[in-house]
């Protein structure tokens, strides 16, 4: 049974809690503990109704304001897939927290408000999932029962979006009217709406195709953690611990270290002391080398026949992530993968506009959620690949040397 990862995104009270409510409510995917709990919390509706969002809107700020601030993430399964959700905040002043959550999402619930159309929300967390290489997206045209349920309404959104998703060149786009309230297309179909023919929510999540999402090609293994006991039994024992980000080694596979170039050939594969002739991502795994070679925690293991870019000077498109500004000549640690080194901000290409994807140039400095691209020089050489073709190898965070803190996600394009 596989698993998909999928994120909500859309505007404050589109009802992105709601949703997540009614599809675990409907898969019947509530604990009988969790049921009494929101019934309990719910008591105060005049409508008397048990209020959904609240399996998912855990913080009392949350509850008393009405609206999602932190990443929340839920568990469930049906008979067909594993699933985890990753309910991510509408509010701009949170952006950067759905920037978090989606990081590893392969598909994207969109939601837009029925009445009130593609906002301005709508255009930057559709951005964002294009940015973050995203591969499906579902728009969720929500409260129909406000509009009558109208296909002319939702034929007229479909329309809309589908102008943005080709400026962003969004590929798998899937469009459903629903009701989260009422349940109409979430997990059981709509009476309402017999002119929808298309599947519910929960139909398309339980059979997108995520298969061709993994990249089985490039082979990249960054390195946790060497194992050395040293002990009478395992006198000359020396493995490289980490889990396989991308592609699959087998052994006898000639493999390169990056940074340092050295080469060697995979003499076993270990899971918890049984060996296997080959593993794929995102196994966790020992990696044994017929040579000893120079390997440390941070470094990457590939396959020689799919090697990485390495360079000092790098373009990568920056969600901004701190209160503090980022300038050029601002300092700061880079991680991609575990390898870490301090760079330099060199320059700000451009900045985006979430609004119409413009690219604003001249910019002098970003703040708090910003969107741009910027170059980086590096103290030492990276590897990586481009993030549109390797997500795991292509994405990095900067951290503040100062207060240890994450205050930028990158999806590294290239070299510079």
């Amino acid at each position: 049974m596989d698993l998909l990862r999928f994120i909500t995104a859309g505007s404050v009270d589109d009802g992105k809690s709601t949703l997540i409510g009614r599809l675990l409510y409907d898969s019947k995917s509530i604990l009988a503990d969790q049921l009494e709990a929101i019934e309990r919390a719910s008591k105060s509706r005049d409508d008397g109704e048990i209020d959904l969002a609240l399996l998912t809107d855990g913080l009392r700020s949350e509850r008393e304001q009405g609206i999602t601030i932190d990443v929340a993430y839920r568990y469930f399964q049906t008979p067909v897939r594993k699933f985890i959700i990753v309910d991510a905040p509408g509010h701009i002043q949170y952006t950067r927290n759905m920037v978090t959550g989606a990081s590893n999402c392969q598909l994207a619930i969109v939601l837009v408000d029925a009445r009130h159309g593609v906002a301005e929300q709508t255009r930057r967390h559709s951005l964002i999932a294009s940015l973050l290489g995203i591969p499906h997206i579902v728009v969720a045209i929500n409260k129909m029962d406000l509009v009558d349920y109208s296909q002319d309404v939702f034929s007229d959104i479909c329309i809309h979006y589908a102008e943005l998703a080709q400026k962003l060149n969004v590929k798998h786009v899937t469009y459903i009217p629903m009701s989260a309230l009422n349940g109409d297309n979430v997990v059981d179909r709509s009476e309402s709406m017999p002119w929808y023919e298309g599947q519910t929510l929960l139909e398309h999540l339980e059979t997108v195709e995520i298969a061709d999402d993994v990249n089985l090609t490039q082979g990249r293994f960054p390195v946790q953690y060497v194992i050395r006991p040293q002990t009478p039994e395992l006198h000359d024992y020396r493995g490289y611990a980490g889990k396989i980000t991308s592609g699959q080694f087998r052994k006898g596979d000639a493999i390169t270290v990056f940074p340092s170039g050295e080469t060697s050939t995979i003499d076993a594969i270990e899971i918890a002391e049984t060996h296997l002739d080959e593993a794929a991502t995102p196994m966790s795994v020992v990696l044994h080398l017929a040579t000893d070679v120079d390997i440390s925690r941070g470094d990457l293991i590939v396959r020689s026949d799919s090697q990485p870019l390495s360079s000092q000077t790098v373009e990568a498109m920056l969600c901004w992530m701190d209160s503090k500004e980022f300038k050029v000549g601002n300092k700061y640690v880079l991680q991609v993968g575990t390898f870490r080194t301090r760079c330099s901000v060199r320059e700000i290409a451009y900045q985006v506009n979430v609004n119409t994807y413009e690219q604003i140039e001249g910019v002098e400095q970003l703040r708090l959620n910003d969107l741009a691209k910027v170059v980086l020089r590096t103290a030492q050489p990276i590897s990586f690949d481009p993030y549109a073709t390797n997500r795991a190898s292509g994405g990095a965070i900067l951290i503040d040397e100062t207060s240890n803190v994450t205050v930028g996600a990158l999806m590294l394009v290239g070299e510079a």
